[in-house]
């Protein structure tokens, strides 16, 4: 009888849902040779170097040796293979020279694709989505976020049970006095994996609840949240260990972070904020991911503002831009939320490139320019943060009691203390603050 495993506290291994599975997932370890191929069918807006290099650098993330990559143009892809019968023999050539066991597609593969290039090739193909799927596994530190990628990488295996795993063809013969054709393995698997896909979305769902439940707290106090968003690997845990204090994995690594990681800030203005670091996104970013991840990223649907973090130094950095503000839209962030665009790595930029990239930033009132890893332009980026969110705010004169101590610190708290000074026994405070504060505070106590 085949069983699915309960999720451990270990690496979720989606894959070992049946015997067949826990076969192919043997093969891919890490230190696997493996050549990296990306099938050119235009139309795409990086050029074909830019996107061998990504994917390297995904699949180096997961510890595989990458000894070879190509591109081959497609002008009429194949139904069956994706290739031509010319390029999988040139690929072939290139597995056996380079003794490689792995190909990476950086491409979306139907299932009779992989199958079919699979046996061709003699190695094990893998897509770009079945890649992501690989890393997000092996990254995932919490429940919530285990949770997530089992379900994605089960709703991308269960279209896979095509493959050539003989097991799955056998019969199964009726049970007890039902008697009747019984079903075959491969469909057995199916309905398994669709009643653990049906178990992993009711905990998701009350994950949601959950996390739902302590945005609404957040959103009843009178804390700004601001969200780091950006490409993988633009810096976004670095600008949050800076901006924070904290120690956040930040390393030189495609998806170093997946799960969201909160800290409270103080900006000029505001002496009290939550800052919000979140996964990277990355181009074709799997469907599934999206909607497995839709609950860490309502976190950036509800902020009152994003940080939209870029690797400026990257040659493709407009295109990722794009692939970023794509995801954005998918999850339902809207044009209505305030966005700062933080050009980071100025620190790898010199010369004209760097001249011309300050140029540009001081023409646009949405852009700072600045590095994470050293700092510079980071205070600048802290300012236009407050003055953005305290846009609105009013210069209130307020006086209070000398001991009511308790007042002055909900004004320190909720607003920028301008002067104080004592006047007949009264402390008269100077505050600016947002109309809905200064309300508040005036009605505190009733």
């Amino acid at each position: 009888m085949t069983t699915i495993p309960a999720t451990t506290t270990g690496r979720i291994d989606p894959l070992s849902v049946t015997t067949g599975f826990e076969r192919d997932r043997d093969e891919f370890t890490r230190g696997a040779r493996a050549i990296v191929v990306y099938p050119d069918l235009g139309g795409s807006s990086r050029d074909a170097e830019a996107r061998l290099e990504e994917t390297t650098g995904l699949a180096e993330a997961i510890g595989v040796l990458v000894v070879d990559r190509v591109a081959l143009r497609i002008r009429t892809p194949r139904a069956a293979t994706l290739l031509g019968s010319g390029q999988i023999e040139e690929l072939a050539t290139r597995a056996r020279m380079e003794e490689a066991g792995l190909i990476v597609v950086d491409g979306s593969l139907t299932p009779i694709q992989q199958r079919n290039l699979e046996t061709a090739l003699e190695a094990k193909v893998i897509d770009r989505t079945g890649l992501i799927l690989e890393i997000f596994g092996e990254r995932a530190a919490t429940a919530e976020g285990r949770l997530q990628v089992e379900l994605a990488h089960l709703d991308y295996q269960s279209g896979r049970l095509v493959r050539s795993w003989t097991h799955l063809e056998r019969q199964r013969g009726g049970f007890g006095f039902l008697g009747g054709p019984g079903e075959t393995q491969i469909e057995a698997d199916r309905r398994l994996i669709r009643d653990r896909m049906a178990r992993l979305r009711r905990e998701l769902d009350q994950v949601t609840r959950t996390r739902g439940l302590h945005r609404e707290r957040r959103q009843r106090a009178p804390w700004p949240v601001i969200a780091l968003v950006g490409y993988t690997n633009a810096g976004k845990s670095t600008l949050f260990n800076r901006l924070t204090g904290a120690h956040v994995m930040a390393e030189d690594l495609l998806f170093a972070t997946l799960d969201p990681t909160l800290r409270q800030v103080s900006l000029p203005g505001i002496d009290k904020a939550i800052l919000s670091d979140t996964v990277g996104f990355v181009s074709e970013l799997p469907t599934q991911l999206v909607a497995a991840f839709k609950a860490t990223l309502e976190e950036v649907v509800s902020a009152d503002l994003l940080i939209h973090v870029r690797d400026v130094a990257h040659p493709d950095s407009a295109a990722q831009k794009a692939d970023v503000e794509g995801v954005l839209a998918d999850v339902g962030v809207t044009e209505t939320t305030p966005v700062i665009e933080a050009w980071n790595k100025l620190d790898l930029l010199d010369g004209d490139a760097r001249d011309d990239l300050l140029a540009e930033a001081a023409r646009r009132d949405d852009v700072v320019p600045l590095s994470a890893l050293t700092g510079e332009g980071v205070d600048a980026l802290v300012r236009h943060i407050g003055d953005l969110l305290t846009q609105g705010h009013v210069r209130y004169t307020l006086a209070l009691e000398a001991a009511d101590g308790a007042a002055a610190a909900w004004l320190h708290a909720h607003g920028e203390v301008l002067d104080s000074h004592v006047e007949d026994d009264r402390v008269v405070y100077e505050v600016r603050m947002s109309p809905a504060d200064h309300e508040r505070f005036l009605t505190r106590g009733e």
